[in-house]
């Protein structure tokens, strides 16, 4: 059995740069809290990179949010062990192609893959690889934000899709079905990385059309995030979806209802190159670091998660402040 640890959106700039990142006095390991020895258990891990670690270009306009990491984001990354990064995300060109250009170097040099985003766009589209305990995991990772960044043969940008309400449109189904099939000859398990769907809010309609469609086209796993909140899992042909794993590091204002605040390490267990079990660990994010909820907070977090697990019929048992899910394949 190996053992991958998922986490949605890793905001690492902004004021986590300027306080924590920038800050010589701070160290990198900062931000993850008392999280980084749980990170460490993993066999593998990945985040959903929300900004771009650069120190070029200028703003992208007209957004009006721009997210841009200094050179320790880097450093906090390998703190951490971080192996994959997902780049289909509306961040990554805040700064532009320079700044996406950047990155990408900086990623290389510091051995750290990532998909959905290239200078490209066969980059942009191409799976990342990475292998742990005999099992190889193949990374296709798209967004549908920010269409004007897609990647094309000769520029840089993301792997952008477009979604209809019953999937994706075309020419991108046939796309995507394309590199999940390349994907599925070279990996024990694919994993779809998907940056898309509203910010708040349950998975809409076409967020899970999108979902169930790319394990129709042959992925194992959905790893969703840009929703800033965790949503429910559904198991659907003995595959889980995770609809949004929420934010995991930011500098984000707090909605007292949604309580962005709150999301989890996803620990999901691979047998026999199938996910057999996921367990939910509860963190909370505060002065631009995240640690282990406390317990009122995961209380609170474990029932809306049940709730919101039993729309999808999914089996979820907890024990104590962590939740678990059995993944029948």
């Amino acid at each position: 059995m190996i053992r991958l640890g998922l986490a949605g959106d890793a905001m690492l700039g902004r004021l986590v740069d300027r306080h924590v990142l920038a800050n010589p006095a701070t160290r990198p390991a900062y931000v993850w809290g008392n999280t980084l020895p749980l990170w460490r258990q993993m066999d593998l891990r990945m985040v959903n990179l929300e900004c771009v670690i650069a120190t070029t270009g200028e703003p992208w306009v007209p957004k009006t949010f721009h997210f841009r990491g200094g050179p320790r984001a880097i450093d906090a990354l390998e703190t951490a062990g971080i192996q994959l990064v997902s780049l289909a995300n509306n961040h990554v060109l805040d700064f532009g192609a320079e700044a996406l250009r950047e990155c990408l170097g900086r990623l290389r040099r510091a051995s750290i893959r990532y998909a959905g985003a290239g200078e490209t766009s066969a980059e942009a589209v191409a799976p990342a690889m990475l292998t742990a305990g005999g099992i190889t995991l193949a990374v296709v990772a798209l967004t549908d934000g920010e269409p004007e960044w897609e990647a094309t043969p000769d520029r840089p940008g993301t792997a952008y899709v477009r979604c209809d309400p019953g999937g994706l449109a075309e020419p991108y189904r046939t796309r995507v079905a394309r590199t999940l099939a390349q994907a599925r000859a070279a990996a024990h398990l694919v994993i779809v990385s998907a940056h898309v769907g509203s910010n708040w809010g349950p998975p809409a309609a076409r967020t899970q059309a999108l979902a169930r469609e790319m394990i129709d086209l042959g992925a194992d796993l959905y790893w969703g995030h840009s929703n800033h909140t965790v949503q429910g899992i559904e198991i659907y042909r003995g595959r889980p979806i995770l609809y949004s794993c929420g934010d995991f590091i930011d500098d984000y204002a707090v909605d007292p209802v949604e309580r962005n605040d709150l999301s989890c390490l996803f620990e999901l267990q691979i047998e026999h190159t199938n996910v057999s079990r996921i367990l939910l660990h509860p963190v909370r994010i505060a002065r631009f670091q995240v640690n282990h909820a406390g317990s009122e907070d995961a209380r609170w977090l474990c029932t809306r998660l049940i709730e919101r697990m039993a729309e999808f019929g999914t089996q979820v048992t907890r024990a104590g402040d962590l939740l678990a899910v059995s993944v029948d394949a």
